[in-house]
């Protein structure tokens, strides 16, 4: 009986979350034993409750809850979690696991006006084993770059899966246009847009030499966590080289709702990435300099 209730809710937890990204946007909404509408337990103001018995300072400990994703305040049932921290916790982990699993909607990059191509990389499975392979680009994306993207731009910009599809497609839409929004009229040449499946960082090095760009920036994917699934990482190079110092990199982390917001990411981004032009290095080159 009581992994039939987990069983329930886990489902309950998974469909909700995958409502709110509007992945099954007419599915009904999971209900109770009782009937009554399921609480989404992923949700922010679901994580925001103290779940802590007769907390010394409920007052403070509210103030953290507001503050943080990490699990706080989660309370126990004698040495074991308590059944909504398991179950946010189970739900949590599906999302990672999906996040990483699953590819970006084409219709998003459609409406975005990003073409695809693909690292030397054709499935998840040999993605996740063979990360090398996920840092080169394939036979067909190296033509398709050379025939579709201006040569030598002062800036070029790509947007990857790397190991959370979720994570561009939470935040891509908000971003990328008000990145390139705000490069525009900089006096600086853009390179064209695109999107690489299954790719890791460091492809940023072999598409920099292919396309001649000056500073190249990839918008990727993190390591999906328990926290959220969904956060985005910008890393920018300036004069990117196969085998770069990882040192040599700019990177500006934790692009999610939670964190740095999509449209104040694209703003600031916008800004570094001229900074990093006009100094004519990137990572601790840059820091030094600045």
């Amino acid at each position: 009986m009581i992994d039939e209730l987990l069983t329930k809710q886990i489902v309950e937890a998974v469909v909700a979350e995958l409502r709110r990204r509007g992945i099954a946007p007419d599915a009904p909404s999971p209900m109770n034993a009782d009937g009554a509408p399921a609480v989404d337990i992923t949700s922010p103001e679901s994580r925001r409750r103290i779940l802590l018995q007769n907390p010394r300072d409920p007052s403070a400990m509210a103030r953290m809850k507001r503050r943080t994703n990490a699990r706080i305040g989660v309370g126990r049932a004698g040495a074991r979690y308590n059944t909504q921290t398991l179950l946010t916790l189970r739900a949590d982990h599906a999302a990672a696991r999906d996040s990483v699993f699953t590819d970006v909607d084409e219709r998003i990059l459609d409406d975005l006006g990003l073409f695809t191509v693909e690292s030397q990389v054709s499935d998840k499975d040999k993605f996740l084993t063979r990360p090398d392979l996920g840092r080169m680009l394939s036979d067909e994306a190296v033509v398709t770059i050379r025939e579709r993207c201006i040569p030598n731009p002062d800036i070029q910009i790509f947007a990857s899966d790397g190991l959370s599809s979720a994570a561009i497609s939470a935040n891509l839409p908000d971003l990328l246009p008000c990145l390139l929004d705000g490069l525009s009229g900089r006096g600086l040449s853009i390179g064209t847009p695109f999107f690489v499946r299954n790719g890791r960082v460091a492809v940023m090095e072999p598409i920099s030499l292919l396309l001649g760009a000056k500073v190249i920036c990839v918008l990727i994917g993190e390591r999906p966590g328990l926290a959220t699934a969904e956060s985005m990482s910008a890393y920018i190079a300036y004069g990117a080289r196969i085998g770069m110092e990882e040192s040599l990199r700019t990177v500006v982390s934790n692009i999610h709702r939670g964190g740095i917001p999509a449209v104040e990411a694209g703003a600031y981004l916008a800004d570094l990435l001229c900074r990093i032009f006009e100094a004519g290095a990137s990572g601790v080159n840059f820091k030094r300099g600045s």
